[in-house]
């Protein structure tokens, strides 16, 4: 059985990935498939350096990981329930409250 903290870590490095739009882009990317990252700069319409940034978040997080290619490299989630994990929690978070929108400042109250 895992410890509290343990369950806490884990969440905080999900939340902590999720905490930025960039991110949960990439997340939902990587969820359909496998892709370089000049292929997920071009799709999400970023620059390769921005993008880097966020890959080396998500991998801190333990929930990327880089594979060797040949001389490229390709980004895949850490563990394909990651996969199922986004799904089940947008689902919950829609199925909840669809109409709410969480405001990015202390002062409103939200996070």
């Amino acid at each position: 059985m895992l410890s509290i903290a343990t369950d806490i870590d884990a969440l905080s490095r999900f939340g902590r990935a999720l905490a930025d739009p960039i991110r949960c882009r990439i997340l939902l990317l990587l969820r359909e498939a496998p892709a370089h990252p000049a292929d997920l700069a071009e799709s999400l319409g970023i620059s390769r350096t921005r993008l880097s940034n966020h890959l080396a978040c998500l991998r801190d997080c333990g929930l990327v990981v880089a594979v060797p290619v040949g001389r490229r490299v390709r980004y895949e989630l850490a563990d394909s329930r990651l996969g199922h994990a986004l799904d089940d929690l947008r689902s919950a978070v829609l199925a909840v409250e669809s109409d709410k929108t969480c405001l990015d400042t202390e002062e409103e109250g939200c996070c």
